[in-house]
């Protein structure tokens, strides 16, 4: 079997780092900013940055309608941050123009942690990830307000929904990729290797 292929949204934001924790957990990860770059991938990781920019950004690069139909389709997907913001039904408070990807039924409250400089470091206890506590790192993170039927919520911090998994997508609010900790992007392309296989059979 061809080696597992996941695609870094290539716009805006910490993209040098997914990649790295992708090859880390064994895929082979490029950066994504084409349509056509888009169709060669078996999964996308959707980066930390700015949400609105990189949503008007993926519009503009001809991206948005493409992602959402793979997303639609069943293509795994992981959203940290911002990414999780682009991966909400709804945004609680978007910005003027702002759009999402969509594909997990939850909402989303932007910056809902505070400002740059109430960025903040924590022990998170993520379902389905083994070892202990992953080391979360939130910079001007969201959280989940409230999830649907579909979603399961497998991490809170203080009180809040900071983890979510629905189907072949998976959001975190902080960065796991900005740790050396590579173990959620190991979960991440355990999901993209069963949807793979599950394709083949």
């Amino acid at each position: 079997m061809s080696d597992l292929v996941i695609g870094v949204l290539a716009l805006q934001g910490d993209v040098r780092e997914h990649l790295v924790a992708l090859a880390a957990a064994g895929a082979v990860a490029r950066p994504v900013r084409r349509p056509e770059e888009l169709a060669g991938v078996d999964g996308m990781a959707l980066p930390g940055g700015e949400s609105t920019t990189i949503s008007k950004l993926a519009v503009l690069f001809g991206l948005m309608e493409p992602l959402r139909a793979r997303v639609r389709g069943g293509m795994p997907v992981y959203g940290t941050c911002a990414g999780m913001i682009l991966l909400a039904d709804k945004i609680l408070d978007p910005r003027s123009g702002q759009e999402t990807v969509g594909g997990v039924d939850m909402i989303v409250r932007r910056n809902a942690f505070g400002r740059q400089n109430e960025s903040f470091e924590a022990a998170v206890d993520v379902r389905g990830v083994e070892g202990g506590p992953v080391h979360g790192v939130f910079i001007r993170a969201p959280w989940v307000e409230s999830v649907g039927a579909g979603a399961e919520v497998i991490a809170e911090h203080g009180g809040h929904i900071v983890a979510v998994r629905q189907g072949n997508a998976l959001a975190t609010s902080f960065h796991p990729e900005l740790t050396g900790d590579h173990r959620v992007h190991g979960l991440f392309a355990d999901m993209a290797r069963g949807y793979r296989a599950a394709g083949s059979l």
